[in-house]
């Protein structure tokens, strides 16, 4: 009867394991599906990482091989895209495969890799939940100082990001670590602590941990009713979590307690220990079970003992050959990956050193650079002001030199105004004498007697006298407007442009020049051809600076059409009549408005191909030493592109040369 009725329980709660133990592996089943699928359609390379970080997780109770699968493909990938955060929870769920396969080695050497990943990004709650179970793994070997240290390193990282559930699990660690030392008041303090937390919080994964431990103190203290009543508590919520694990563990617990006392009730909890340990293939699990009832049946029967015995080294092979085999596969090539990232991250170290290195040296250099550029450049700062100084003394001196050269054609200038000028004054001279002996003769005509006086002809006296007064007055103005010409041109340009008879002012120069040359050399002699353009009427100019420039070009051609007569660089027997042509053209220009062409041809030898670029630089000059300044025709140059023209020169050696200026 008892028998039968113990059966009859047995098959209920079997129904219910298989219930519950199908329930829990369609829920981690039912994750993975829909972590796969976010896989496939993840946007991002992060979002992958996260993806299989969380495959990693979820395969961890129902196929170690494929947890290990993808927690090292989430660690590659986060290492490629350099995403800590995926990096340190992929090796975290690594480590609790590794502790999960019972290598605990090498679960402590791949968390100390994320922890040390962690604390470098300030990664703070997974370097708490990493600390968390490195002193879990120490405790599982037994070693209390190291697992006591990073239990309260967990801890205190735990708390300040307020991360309730796991600062349970590491009170959890504390209350363990206390019971194996004896200690169950210790052990029921840390205890209680998880389950204030787990009640305040609502951590539901924790309760049946939490009471299973209450259980353990109280049966280490002898109170098996109490201990009892927290295996069975523990019981109730692993059903209710669908939690296999704590179903089997606290199965365990409880058959044990009855060991000693009830032979049935030990058999039927062992018993469900072992059914639900083999429907999740836990062969930890079932070892631990089935070692129980082999223990326990021993003398009642020996038959059901040789049964759990066989279960029992079925579920150590197992363990070993899915387990340790695949453990080892998947470790080796775990580290080799470790090693090859090792060897790839040495050598970027490397080549960062060297890049390093290189800008340092760079940046020294350019330190070295930068002082010898700013020491130059004092230097040259000193040096300038020694040139300004030197630039102010020859803009002085250029100022001198070009007075000099307006000084110098002002005397080749006076030379011909007083030659011309003579003219004008010996016609006001002349016409003067001429005026007072008419006056005489009139007045001599007034003092005769009405009868005798001649009225015919003193009208033509009064009439020869009006007349001589017009051109005496005539001649003044010429000699004024000649002395007037002489002025402007000694004085400094204003820059003042005037409305200006080009032809009048070409003339007015061309002869002053020529006479300047005259009064200068009696053997002087040339030719003056002009062909003036009428229409051209008014130019837009500074006239006494477009008279220098004329005046230098008609002095130039004057002498070189005089060198061939003098025994210049030509053949002495070459004989010519020095020949200077002048003459002005009118021109249409694109806006309309008209220009001007002035051309000063003479007939002398020509200037070599070889100078012909230097002419118009300043001082170049081909005149003996102390004829020339070699300022003419660089000034001339300056003043006609100042207004906005243009000078240029055709030569032929040994036959002419032709200075054209468009204005």
């Amino acid at each position: 009867m008892i028998k039968t009725f113990t059966f009859s329980i047995l098959l209920v709660f079997a129904c219910c394991h298989g219930f519950a133990q199908v329930t829990e592996i369609q829920r981690y089943t039912d994750n993975i599906d829909s972590l796969k699928h976010k896989l496939v359609i993840a946007k991002d390379d992060t979002s992958r990482v996260q993806m299989m970080v969380g495959l990693s997780l979820n395969y961890r109770s129902i196929n170690p091989d494929s947890a290990q699968y993808y927690g090292q493909k989430a660690l590659i990938s986060a290492r490629q895209i350099n995403f800590p955060k995926g990096e340190v929870g992929a090796l975290h769920y690594l480590s609790m495969t590794q502790a999960t396969l019972g290598n605990i080695p090498k679960a402590l050497e791949i968390n100390f890799i994320g922890s040390k990943i962690a604390e470098k990004n300030d990664l703070v709650d997974l370097h708490g939940r990493i600390l968390k179970d490195i002193g879990g793994n120490y405790l599982e070997v037994n070693d209390f100082p190291n697992a006591l240290s990073y239990s309260r390193q967990a801890l205190k990282l735990l708390e300040s990001v307020h991360n309730y559930g796991i600062i349970g699990n590491v009170y959890n660690n504390l209350g363990d670590y206390y019971l194996k030392l004896n200690q169950p008041d210790s052990a029921e303090y840390y205890f209680k602590l998880c389950y204030n937390i787990m009640n305040r919080y609502d951590v539901g994964y924790l309760k049946s941990g939490t009471l299973r431990r209450l259980g353990r103190v109280q049966k280490k203290r002898g109170n098996m009713l109490p201990a009892l009543n927290y295996f069975r508590e523990s019981l109730q919520y692993a059903y209710a979590e669908n939690a296999s694990t704590n179903i089997t563990a606290s199965c365990y617990e409880i058959a044990k307690l009855y060991q000693p006392t009830n032979f049935d009730s030990c058999t039927y909890y062992a018993q469900k220990a072992l059914m639900v340990a083999q429907g999740g293939k836990y062969y930890e699990d079932m070892i631990i079970a089935s070692t129980l009832l082999s223990e326990i049946n021993e003398k009642e029967n020996p038959r059901k003992t040789i049964e759990y015995n066989k279960i029992t080294i079925a579920a150590k092979d197992s363990l070993y050959n899915q387990g340790q085999t695949n453990a080892i596969k998947n470790l080796t090539t775990f580290d080799a990956q470790e090693r090859q990232y090792e060897i790839e991250t040495a050598t970027t170290a490397y080549q960062n050193k060297v890049k390093l290195y290189s800008l340092l040296a760079g940046l020294t250099v350019f330190l070295v650079i930068a002082f010898i550029l700013y020491r130059n450049n004092k230097q040259k700062h000193k040096v300038n002001k020694v040139l300004e100084s030197t630039l102010a003394n020859l803009k002085s001196t250029q100022s001198q030199l070009i007075q000099s050269e307006k000084m110098a054609s002002l005397g080749e200038l006076t030379a011909g105004i007083a030659h011309e000028i003579q003219n004008p004054l010996n016609f006001v001279n002349n016409f003067s004498e001429v005026n007072s002996e008419l006056i005489e003769e009139l007045k001599t005509e007034k003092l005769k007697i009405k009868s005798e006086r001649d009225e015919q002809l003193e009208e033509e006296l009064l009439n020869d006298i009006a007349e001589n007064e017009k051109k005496i007055n005539h001649h003044g103005k010429r000699a004024d407007a000649i002395v007037k010409g002489m002025l402007q041109h000694s004085q400094t340009s204003i820059g003042k442009k005037e409305p200006t008879d080009i032809n009048k002012l070409v003339d007015e120069y061309l002869r002053l020049a020529y006479h300047g040359l005259l009064a200068k050399d009696k053997t002087f002699n040339a030719i003056l051809k002009t062909d003036f353009d009428e229409t051209i009427g008014n130019i837009n100019i500074i006239p006494q600076d477009i008279g220098r420039v004329l005046l230098n070009l008609f002095n130039n051609a004057f002498y070189a059409a005089s060198l061939p007569s003098k025994g210049g660089f030509l053949d002495p027997a070459y004989k010519h009549e020095p020949t200077v042509w002048v003459s002005t053209k009118r021109i249409n220009t694109p806006s309309g408005d008209g220009g001007v062409v002035i051309s000063v041809k003479d007939n002398g030898p020509g200037i070599p191909q070889k100078i012909v670029d230097k002419i118009f630089q300043p001082f170049f000059t081909t005149k003996p030493t102390g004829q020339g300044t070699g300022l003419g025709l660089s000034l001339s140059y300056d003043i006609v592109k100042a207004h906005g023209g243009e000078i240029k020169v055709e030569t032929r050696e040994g036959e002419e040369t032709t200075f054209i200026i468009t204005l």
